[in-house]
């Protein structure tokens, strides 16, 4: 279980574990907005419900916040599975500037790509091979990159995150 983590405007900030939820709550660093009841926690002393969404009632530093990870996951979804340089379907990652010149894995270096164009391309520049990206890739923005989970949402967490859009 996962659990939807507000800032005291009642807006996304994270998702983490149920357990990570409920330390914060026992120790006064977030209320329960929204449990699930028909699944408490049980512990040696007690039984407490099991937190969906907790707004934090003070300052709470959660480490690599605003900082999108580079995943190949992340760049499949950024270019929609679609490749950049000819637009089917993608399943690999291409780096613009190939790492054997000193490309780096980054968002502004990596694209999907078809395995076709990718093999073809092998370890050139795409000016070199005279092709153009569709797109320039850049890094993405927005509440759906940067509160990690939100792609798989629960139904209970739907208000607050059509707030945020």
């Amino acid at each position: 279980m996962r659990t939807l983590v507000l800032n005291a405007g009642y807006e996304p900030l994270a998702v983490v574990s149920f357990k990570r939820a409920l330390v914060l709550v026992l120790n006064g660093k977030a209320t329960i907005v929204t449990a699930d009841a028909a699944h408490p926690v049980f512990g040696a002393t007690g039984a407490w419900d099991r937190p969906s969404v907790i707004v934090l009632t003070r300052y709470v530093r959660m480490p690599g916040l605003r900082r999108v990870p580079v995943t190949r996951r992340g760049v499949l979804r950024r270019d929609e599975f679609r490749c950049a340089y000819c637009g089917r379907g993608a399943g690999t990652i291409d780096h613009v500037l190939p790492r054997s010149r000193g490309g780096a894995d980054t968002w502004e270096n990596l694209v999907a790509c078809c395995l076709t164009c990718n093999n073809t391309k092998s370890d050139r520049t795409p000016a070199e091979m005279g092709w153009t990206l569709r797109q320039t890739p850049r890094t993405p923005h927005g509440t759906g990159w940067l509160v990690r989970g939100v792609e798989r949402p629960q139904p209970e967490w739907s208000e607050y995150l059509a707030t945020a859009a």
